[in-house]
């Protein structure tokens, strides 16, 4: 398999305009030629003809190998658009030089030119198109060898009008496509600069996070060492329950490290688990009341059946959405699940808090936000993690409270996003 650079495949995706613009410059000398002899005969008619002809096999060529084989330096792109001016210079030479209404195709390689390659080069070829111009001052041939003056002028002013519509008509389309296509890939490289130091950033907390989670392991066995015993120690039955209920939690933060550590390694290996929604929800809602034993959390029981592509960095974001929603709202915290259209499923997790107000004025998860409560950057991970998935994260904050939307794509849509990509 050949692997493509940057510059060869934005010349591969200029080789159609490309082809279009020389066809266009083949079909508009054509026509002129035709008009032409029904004014005037020609002196060198057949010549111009044949280098019409040979201008449209050069475009097809050029075009057949900017696809199947793009240059890899603009060199080669110059010297195909010197070869445009020169066949365009000698189509002008045989049918009247300077004193020919299409000699402003001369213009249109050089205005390609200024899009698809450096600035000397481009340079280069602004200078050669106005020397092949001189050159059609200079030396150029006659039109014909009788004299129809009248008619010569009608011809010219009629073919300055068609020459004008027809350049602002390839213009338009070929370096108004080419400079769009160029924004879009601007816009492209934007995006994936954003994204890699948002994922610079992730790799930071991630690696603090290892570092205390690998800090934390000793404490937490010292700290069920010292509860078994005081329990032998001191065998009070009112003093067996406490130290039970922190054992359950010592047992807890110890199951949390151990998926923190399995969560790494899945993420590694871009492991996704399919799984219906019906038991996603389950095994969220089980995570949750384990986490808040008497959070006031509804969860609805409308679930639609279908599935979702989900990994364990996933439930961490819904849960850490969940930990924000509590700390807004302690008193009430919704969630439901449900279909949205083209294959997408959304997650909505409602409260009647106002807490994320001030950060939601921007895209949520955006940036990380100050937390009077916490450390201020779960959110900023759920929304990495969201996007990761090929999912989006909005939020809404009315007077009712703040509502979150996970939009998440169904499991059949992953696959396929991901077999595109292989």
């Amino acid at each position: 398999m050949e692997w493509l650079t940057h510059s060869q495949t934005g010349f591969q995706q200029a080789a159609r305009y490309l082809l279009s613009m020389r066809l266009a410059v083949v079909g508009l000398q054509l026509t002129a030629l035709a008009v032409a002899e029904t004014v005037v005969t020609l002196v060198y008619r057949a010549e111009a003809l044949a280098l019409c002809l040979l201008y449209g096999v050069l475009a097809t060529l050029g075009w057949l190998w900017f696809t199947r084989r793009p240059p890899r330096s603009p060199s080669s792109v110059s010297a195909g658009l010197a070869l445009d001016l020169v066949l365009i210079g000698g189509w002008l030479f045989l049918t009247g030089g300077y004193t020919n209404p299409l000699v402003s195709l001369l213009l249109l390689p050089i205005a390609v030119a200024i899009i698809l390659v450096p600035l000397s080069q481009s340079i280069a070829l602004t200078l050669f198109g106005i020397a092949a111009y001189t050159v059609l001052v200079i030396w150029h041939t006659p039109i014909t060898n009788e004299h129809h003056n009248a008619n010569l002028a009608q011809l010219h002013l009629a073919g300055m009008w068609v020459t004008f519509a027809m350049t602002a008509a390839i213009l338009l389309l070929v370096v108004g496509s080419l400079a769009r296509r160029l924004r879009q890939q601007q816009e492209q490289l934007s995006t994936i600069r954003e994204t890699r130091l948002r994922d610079e950033q992730i790799i930071a907390l991630g690696l603090s996070a290892a570092a205390v989670a690998h800090r934390l392991g000793t404490p937490l066995n010292t700290m069920t060492l010292l509860v078994d015993e005081i329990r032998s120690t001191f065998p009070d039955p009112d003093l067996a329950d406490d130290l039970s209920l922190m054992e359950q939690q010592l047992g807890l933060c110890s199951k949390h490290l151990q998926q923190l550590s399995s969560s790494a390694i899945q993420a590694k290996t871009a492991q996704l688990e399919s799984l219906r929604i019906p038991d996603w929800v389950a095994r969220l809602r089980e995570s949750a009341t384990l986490l808040w034993p008497a959070a006031p959390i509804e969860w609805s029981e409308a679930v639609p059946d279908c599935r979702v592509a989900v990994d364990a960095t996933l439930d961490q974001a819904i849960l850490n959405l969940l930990a924000n929603a509590l700390t807004a709202s302690p008193s009430w915290v919704a969630v439901s699940v449900r279909c949205a259209e083209s294959s997408r499923i959304e997650m909505v997790v409602e409260d009647h808090g106002d807490g994320l107000e001030d950060a939601l004025q921007k895209t949520p998860g955006e940036q990380i936000v100050g937390s009077e409560n916490g450390l201020g950057v779960g959110l900023f991970l759920s929304n990495a993690t969201i996007q990761r998935l090929g999912g989006t994260l909005k939020a809404r904050v009315d007077q009712h409270g703040t509502t979150m939307i996970i939009d998440l794509p169904e499991a059949r849509a992953v696959n396929a996003n991901m077999g595109a990509n292989r």
